[in-house]
């Protein structure tokens, strides 16, 4: 239980519980909408910078508040242009993200956990184990920082978000759903939510609940075979959540929300690269609407997976065309960095 005299994490009231706070305290209602703004549309993390507020407010603030934003800790740039962000979190632990320049566009590749629980064979984060979720505060966070970055390496800023950094989104539900609310609030990022797509393993429960909930953002899969065992070996969620459940839920969610679904499928040498592995993902993905991104494999420490020839990935491709899919290259970025798909990972703080 909180002590009275304790301060409290002002980023985690709402918009009503702060014009509630100013209420109590003798201020105008209002003062908490001001403070709100300055916290989320404008940034401003510092009371004192809070100008519209009186000096007694300001100091009320300071009496009752406290503000601990994430911040970057360090970048690498690559030769693509690619940057891997650290960023440094209130309690020390750190997460990664990613700004991967485009043409006509440039992609934040924002976490949601320190590290994962789901332990996918071919995951640099997924050999972290987990040791948290994020708060949405420290999700938006990322948001801010690397749209910061873009704007001093690029002259650009963000035109696209995607859910694909460290940890498993809908493990995560709650403060994802509010931090994209939030970016895409008009009073504060406005962005539009199809410009932003969540990525998961595959939680099927997860993803009834987005179309419950009726999101207005776009939804990845990382499946990366369209087979039960081979599925099982790869990505230990699949045990608790079958292909048959997966397409099921995704079914409902396009149905449902009618939000675009992409399929992730990471082609691994002699594992999933094969005619028959192309089948069974054609004939699974036909069951609902969606395209395919085909992933080149790249490199993670300690795990004995290889990237197939030019020609096999050419061939896997053609295969899946045959059945009228929209199947796309999406092609590594940031490897020479560890800035590319499941090479994310970073020293954290003990659990």
């Amino acid at each position: 239980m909180q002590n009275k005299n304790e301060k409290q994490n002002i980023r985690n009231l709402s918009q009503e519980q702060l014009t509630g706070f100013f209420s109590k305290h003798g201020s105008k209602p209002f003062k908490g909408k001001q403070v709100w703004e300055w916290l989320w549309k404008k940034y401003v993390l510092d009371f004192d910078k809070m100008t519209n507020l009186s000096i007694d407010e300001r100091n009320l603030l300071k009496k009752n508040f406290f503000i601990k934003p994430a911040k970057i800790n360090s970048y690498k740039i690559a030769k693509d242009k690619t940057i891997k962000v650290a960023f440094i979190l209130q309690d020390h632990q750190m997460v990664e993200g990613v700004l991967i320049p485009a043409k006509n566009r440039i992609t934040a590749c924002i976490s949601s956990q320190v590290g994962c629980a789901y332990g996918c064979s071919f995951c640099a984060t997924g050999q972290m184990g987990f040791f948290r979720n994020l708060s949405y505060s420290e999700i938006y966070d990322q948001v801010i920082l690397l749209t910061g970055l873009s704007h001093e390496k690029y002259n650009t800023g963000l035109s696209n978000i995607v859910l694909m950094g460290m940890g498993e989104p809908l493990a995560n539900y709650d403060n994802v759903l509010k931090a994209i609310n939030l970016i895409c609030n008009k009073k504060a990022l406005a962005m539009s939510p199809s410009r932003i797509t969540l990525s998961t393993v595959g939680l099927v429960r997860g993803i009834n609940k987005l179309a419950q909930d009726k999101v207005k953002f776009n939804l990845a899969v990382s499946l990366h075979t369209a087979n039960d065992k081979k599925r099982n070996y790869l990505m230990p969620v699949n045990k608790n959540n079958k292909l048959a459940d997966l397409a099921e839920s995704l079914k409902n969610f396009y149905n449902t929300t009618k939000n675009p679904i992409t399929i992730e499928y990471l082609l691994i040498e002699n594992f999933n690269d094969s005619l028959e592995d192309a089948i069974e993902l054609a004939k699974f993905c036909k069951k609902f609407s969606a395209k395919i991104n085909i992933i080149e494999y790249n490199i993670v420490d300690n795990v004995p997976f290889k990237k197939p020839s030019t020609k096999k990935i050419e061939k896997f491709i053609e295969s899946l065309e045959k059945y009228n899919l929209v199947v796309n290259i999406r092609k590594s970025m940031g490897s020479d960095v560890n800035a590319a798909c499941g090479q994310l990972a970073v020293k954290t703080a003990s659990k």
